[in-house]
């Protein structure tokens, strides 16, 4: 993992985002990764910035696989205008706070992702949500069977297993929770029914449980299930932070966030 200079204005030591300056690739119509990223600065995290740069999603519908893939289609597009926007900012990581597109095709999809991404930031580090996902797993170790929440169609949910599948992990359950559009629809998704779908895909063979799609936000209430289960139960904003955190050499730790951050 790279490690974050700390070289800025001579004699000081403790300017803004001294550790790192994370630069935050997000849909514009994605409210949850930011409200998940605040809770990080309310723990305690010091010297680190994050630096948010919204690339513009045309079309909301998700209600059909199609509309699904209409939807990645143009994103596609507008992608790296966000990217270029945000290397203004000269951040020392980029993360990638959407997911589907990184799950998208599997490990190869992943990849050809990744590429098209270095092609405009260089070798700076890199997060993303399919590989922040397996490096969060393979830190608890003996971790094998999966069951993954998802606010996906089920053209989606079959892209999320691909990845899983070919990453080394068996899918054991996996539930879509079919939302219609980008906006209110994944990020107004009702606690009550996390907790419905999570008893849903979980059984006494799963492994751990993670959560995929940033709109989705779970990091109030994972926490607590992963205490009730006795396993790791990840959310991907929560994933994608603390790779990029540990990417950047920061390796703070913080109570109340889930064992990723408790313990690795």
């Amino acid at each position: 993992m790279a490690t974050t200079g700390t070289s800025g204005p001579a004699g000081m030591d403790n300017y803004i985002g001294h550790r790192a300056k994370v630069g935050v690739v997000i849909p514009s119509t994605n409210t949850a990764v930011e409200y998940d990223l605040q809770k990080l600065s309310a723990a305690g995290l010091r010297g680190v910035t994050w630096h948010p740069g919204r690339f513009f999603v045309e079309h909301t519908d998700l209600s059909d696989d199609d509309n699904f893939v209409h939807f990645l289609e143009l994103i596609r597009e507008t992608i790296p205008s966000s990217v270029r926007d945000v290397l203004t900012a000269n951040p020392t990581h980029i993360m990638m706070g959407m997911s589907a597109e990184t799950f998208w095709g599997g490990i190869e999809g992943n990849e050809e992702f990744i590429a098209r991404i270095r092609d405009q930031i260089g070798d700076l580090g890199l997060t993303t949500g399919a590989n922040a996902m397996i490096d969060a797993l393979e830190s608890f170790g003996g971790v094998r069977r999966v069951a993954v929440l998802t606010p996906y169609q089920p053209i989606g949910d079959r892209n999320v297993v691909q990845f899983f599948d070919e990453s080394g992990y068996e899918v054991a359950a996996i539930h879509g929770l079919c939302c219609e559009n980008t906006t209110d629809a994944i990020a107004g998704t009702p606690f009550s029914e996390v907790f419905d779908a999570v008893h849903k895909i979980d059984d006494d063979s799963v492994d751990a449980i993670v959560q995929v799609g940033t709109n989705l936000s779970t990091a109030d209430v994972f926490p607590t299930i992963e205490k009730m289960l006795g396993k790791p139960v990840i959310p991907i904003n929560l994933a994608t932070s603390w790779h990029a955190l540990r990417s950047s050499g920061v390796e703070d730790r913080f109570d109340g966030l889930g064992r990723l951050f408790e313990e690795f």
